[in-house]
């Protein structure tokens, strides 16, 4: 299968299917020298892992994850660094119900169209499993930019019809709230927004917003590799994101350019700084030094209880109910995902960019 990699210097893969023997990642260009063991790794894991509350499959895993290569006494070598989490608790027999069926809004018809076989058993490698390695990787990505100060603040900015007041948002709490939303009001509105969709055997959309604060400027490429064109392809390559916002977003679409520019003026150093952050912290693809902003949206689970018209693999249409463990609301396990793949994006951005002016070449390479 093509396109399981992402990256050009900081390159990862990621491999392995929900219900096979395990998920995992290799994670090549990575510099040598950086603190990493597993358990930098684990606690990001353990924010993507399944059965955290009732709004989630109660498929029981404890995500483990074992580092295989690239790493001796705590550092990393410069070598690929492998990294394994184990399957646990996997129920194919939930999903032998629909070997012959195509689930509406997922991607068995698109699959079985494009290889002419497919695993049925919870989704295969389409399956929301695979984003264990993204999460892995990104916490490499994540090591390797905390030492140039880059910093990060993810959450979950609307559940449904929900969406949070930023004037009673807490963000130092959003990782120990289990809907991982910074305002504690919108979270119990939210909350009783998922009882009703669980008591109607139905689901829920939601949206992930994603900052990343002290991204150096300069960042990213004029043309094709374009830091935001990046971005928006990692994030779009997450299972169930259907549209991506870079700052203002859609809303710019309806401004004035008085409006949506980023104004100058000096700080209280003296130092030119931007008024506002319309950008999001791009500018002709590259980043400015504001932090860099980002809106995911992700559509509603599709397995749901509810009985629904199906495609059958001999053309007919029948009526069935979905079996297996599913989450009524992937948002809040996803957010640490579009975190990992911003992340993922800057560190090769970071790495790339060694190249892009000569006094940057010789202060590594010049002779004193």
């Amino acid at each position: 299968m093509a396109g399981s990699s992402f990256g050009t210097i900081f390159r990862v893969t990621t491999w392995g299917e929900s219900h096979g023997k395990g998920i995992g990642v290799v994670v090549d260009g990575c510099p040598a020298g950086l603190a990493l063991t597993e358990e930098d790794i684990q606690p990001y894991l353990d924010l993507r892992k399944p059965g955290q509350n009732r709004y989630t499959t109660k498929r029981a895993e404890s995500d483990t994850v074992e580092i295989l290569s690239g790493t001796f006494e705590g550092r990393t070598t410069g070598t690929p660094i492998s990294m394994l989490v184990r399957n646990q608790d996997q129920r194919s027999r939930d999903y032998g119900t629909i070997s012959e069926l195509y689930r509406p809004g997922h991607a068995d018809f698109t699959y079985d169209q494009k290889y002419g076989f497919r695993d049925y058993r919870g989704g295969g490698r389409s399956s929301g499993r695979e984003t264990i390695g993204r999460v892995a990787a990104g916490a490499v990505a994540k090591k390797l930019l905390a030492e140039l100060g880059v910093s990060f603040t993810t959450y979950v900015s609307a559940i449904g019809p929900v969406q949070i007041d930023r004037s009673r948002c807490d963000f130092a709490r959003v990782w120990d709230s289990d809907l991982r939303m910074p305002d504690p009001v919108a979270e119990e509105q939210a909350r009783a927004w998922l009882e009703e969709c669980l008591q109607s055997q139905d689901s829920s959309g939601g949206i992930v917003e994603c900052v990343a604060a002290h991204v150096p400027a300069g960042l990213g490429e004029p043309a094709f590799e374009k830091l935001d064109a990046n971005l928006a392809r990692a994030i779009m390559s997450i299972g169930a994101v259907k549209a991506i916002e870079i700052g203002d977003g859609t809303e710019v679409s309806a401004k004035r350019g008085s409006e949506n520019n980023d104004y100058y003026a000096d700080d209280e150093n003296g130092q030119p700084r931007k008024l506002t952050n319309h950008s999001g912290g791009i500018l002709g693809g590259i980043s400015d030094g504001s932090p860099i902003r980002i809106r995911a949206s992700f559509k509603p689970t599709p397995s749901i209880g509810q009985p629904q018209r199906m495609q059958s693999t001999n053309g007919h249409c029948v009526t069935e109910v979905i079996k297996g463990r599913h989450d009524p609301i992937i948002v809040t396990r996803a957010a640490v995902v579009v975190e990992a793949m911003t992340a993922l994006t800057l560190a090769d951005h970071l790495l790339l960019n060694l190249s892009a002016r000569l006094d940057h070449v010789k202060k590594i390479y010049a002779p004193d």
